[in-house]
């Protein structure tokens, strides 16, 4: 175990979050509670999507995608908190670790990904609406996705293979409730130039880039509206656009909060905190945004439950 390319680390141990002890029974069900919550209302979404024929659209198509990536982030790190709450134990083996590491990147990258197929749908739907059905078509719609699966999967293969060069010696305690990237990189006793080189150029082209083209999107779509200014067309823009803004505004909102205005002090806390946000919080809200506003959803609740319904007093 002491050769160059070997880890004398076999696992490490997760402090979870910083909840003093007569408060991780309540945490631990307000915690399940909201994974319950999470699960739930995406998996909904996503069979609501399937069995409504109303809902076969490329923007219902691009949220079913992204409500299965919600359901799946959530699903890396919430489980394995859970459990370390209730059992007290709180090792995870380098292998674990490494493929928990992987599967929260894939899937935070893929978010990002899909909302720019998203903004890009809107962009299309309010700036030509004639040519909608002509520009959508599903042969683009499953491009789209199809090169949001593959550009997330490079990245995130590229991270792990980077992070599995590297040797762990001693410490293996990581202040946090998962894997995360930056917190094994100050464990490695190795020289992470390289990684960190990796990280700022292709995680800010990640990050960066997918944000400005929902910038750019919805440039146009600001533009377009306000050639034609009429109190019907702005609402009809809200209508169309609210939803996908306000996701959008969550999930970069804690993501710039946390890596482009770092705090000196508390800086763990910090970032737990705002690693809560878009791991747990996020994830859980998306159902309740795209439901609670979109008389669509709302209308396929009634049809397919009423359908249910119908069918069980036959």
């Amino acid at each position: 175990m002491t050769g160059k390319n070997q880890n004398v680390v076999s696992e490490f141990l997760l402090l979870g979050l910083p909840i003093e002890s007569e408060h991780q029974y309540l945490f631990y069900v307000l915690f399940l509670a909201m994974y319950v919550t999470t699960v739930l209302g995406n998996l909904l979404i996503i069979i609501l999507i399937c069995l409504d024929p109303h809902l076969h659209t490329p923007m219902y198509f691009f949220l079913s995608n992204l409500s299965f990536s919600d359901l799946c982030f959530s699903s890396v790190t919430m489980p394995k908190l859970l459990q370390d709450m209730q059992s007290q134990d709180p090792s995870i083996s380098y292998a674990d670790c490494l493929t928990q590491m992987y599967f929260f990147l894939f899937f935070a990258d893929l978010e990002d990904f899909l909302l720019v197929a998203m903004a890009y749908d809107r962009y299309v739907a309010i700036c030509f609406p004639l040519r909608y059905t002509a520009i959508m078509s599903p042969r683009l719609c499953i491009f789209l996705v199809v090169l949001s699966w593959v550009l997330t999967m490079v990245p995130a293969m590229l991270y792990t293979l980077l992070m599995a060069r590297l040797c762990f010696c001693e410490d293996n305690v990581i202040p946090h409730f998962f894997c995360d990237m930056s917190a094994l990189l100050k464990l490695s006793c190795s020289d992470t130039q390289i990684n960190e080189l990796v990280i700022f150029v292709v995680g800010g082209l990640i990050i960066v880039l997918p944000f400005l083209l929902i910038i750019m999107s919805y440039a146009r779509i600001i533009f377009s509206i306000l050639k034609v200014p009429s109190v019907k067309g702005i609402c009809k823009a809200f209508s169309t656009c609210g939803s996908h803004l306000t996701v959008v505004s969550l999930f970069y909102g804690t993501i710039i909060g946390l890596y482009l205005f770092p705090s000196a002090n508390n800086s763990t806390v910090k970032e737990t905190v705002m690693a809560m946000m878009y791991t747990v919080v996020t994830p859980m809200l998306n159902p309740f945004i795209y439901s609670l506003r979109n008389r669509d959803m709302k209308g396929a609740l009634g049809r397919v439950f009423c359908k249910k319904k119908f069918h069980f007093f036959l």
